[in-house]
C-alpha cells in the first residue's frame, strides 16, 4: 500500500491560491457597499451643503435642536442670525440648519 510517484505528484495547490479566490468576492462587496450606503451619502451632503450655501434673509428654517425661526441677518460662512420669537434673536451656526422651512423671493436693490 505505497504510494506511487506518480499519483502523488498528481496532487498540488490550487494554481490561484487563496488571494485570487477572494478577490473578487471583496471587489463585489466594495461595489455593493460603494453603490447602497457611501454613493447615496456622498449625494445626500452634496444637495445639504447647496441648501446651507443658498440660505438668505427672510427664510424660515429648522435647526438641529428643532428650533424654528426665520433668518434676519447672515453675518457670514459659518453663522446666521435667526429671530425664534418676537423680538428674540439668536446667532446659529449655518451647519445645524437641517431644513429651510419657506423661502423668500430674493430683494432687488
Amino acid at each position: 500500500m505505497f504510494v506511487t510517484p506518480a499519483f502523488a505528484q498528481a496532487a498540488g495547490a490550487p494554481q490561484g491560491g487563496i488571494f485570487s479566490s477572494m478577490l473578487v468576492p471583496m471587489l463585489l462587496v466594495f461595489g455593493i457597499m460603494y453603490f447602497f450606503m457611501i454613493r447615496p451619502q456622498q449625494k445626500k451632503m452634496k444637495e445639504h451643503q447647496a441648501m446651507l450655501e443658498a440660505v438668505r434673509k427672510g427664510d424660515q428654517i429648522v435647526t438641529q435642536g428643532g428650533v424654528i425661526g426665520k433668518i434676519t441677518k447672515v453675518k457670514d460662512d459659518t453663522e446666521v442670525e435667526v429671530e425664534i420669537a418676537t423680538g428674540v434673536k439668536v446667532r446659529v451656526v449655518r451647519a445645524t440648519i437641517v431644513k429651510v422651512m419657506g423661502k423668500t423671493e430674493p430683494v432687488e436693490g
